[in-house]
């Protein structure tokens, strides 16, 4: 129950991460609102919804060990200063997921974190590091509502943004369907994180050993 205790308070922390990392650059390129919404506070309770930011990415880890994106910063995008902005503002928050995975990374590669799957640290972070790969890919996938389509989506004539904004509430259904269902897709997928994660250090099997130790009530323990 360990590895379960870890990675759900780091997993979580750094979803708060990647919102503050929205709106630090939002309040750098022009929405004077994200200060007084109190998101630049550090305070993860100022942007986190219960839902969103807390009980869907938990269950996705437990589901199927993907980092699935969550959170909840609101910006006011016509705030901004320029289509460049909103792009950056969208490419902060996958940032903060990068910076996680480059300290993690670090104490693999400098010989702070062994690949010992019966190390409490190492399988936990070496699961938390292939979370945050997972969830660095998704969010840069160019699927409404994700990072990756929001920053491209200043660049987009204004109809055709329009009409995929309005399929945001599939994007993320297909998607998920896609991952469980779609036996290509999924293998691809794993394969691309197994091969990331390996090449930062971290032996994809040590991963593997951090969510079935995750996944405690598997095991009949608490």
């Amino acid at each position: 129950m360990e590895v379960f205790i870890i990675v759900t308070v780091l997993w979580v922390f750094s979803v708060c991460l990647h919102e503050f990392g929205h709106a630090w650059v939002a309040n750098m390129g022009g929405d004077y609102t994200v200060r007084e919404k109190g998101y630049l506070t550090l305070n993860p309770l100022r942007y986190t919804h219960p839902v969103y930011s807390l009980v869907m990415p938990v269950l996705f880890v437990m589901l199927g060990g993907i980092g699935l994106p969550g959170g909840a910063v609101y910006i006011e995008r016509h705030l901004l200063r320029s289509r460049a902005w909103d792009t950056w503002v969208s490419l902060a928050g996958p940032a903060m997921n990068l910076c996680f995975v480059t300290l993690i990374s670090l104490g693999f590669k400098l010989g702070w974190l062994r690949n010992d799957p019966e190390s409490l640290s190492s399988v936990s972070l070496g699961f938390l590091l292939q979370l945050q790969v997972s969830a660095l890919i998704l969010n840069l996938l160019p699927v409404p509502p994700l990072d990756g389509f929001q920053a491209l989506a200043p660049w987009l004539p204004h109809d055709l943004r329009e009409r995929l904004h309005g399929m945001s509430n599939y994007g993320m259904l297909i998607l998920v369907a896609a991952l469980w269902l779609i036996e290509p897709f999924n293998r691809v997928f794993w394969s691309t994180i197994f091969q990331i994660s390996d090449w930062l250090g971290v032996h994809p099997y040590l991963g593997i050993t951090g969510w079935r130790t995750f996944r405690f009530w598997e095991q009949g323990g608490f």
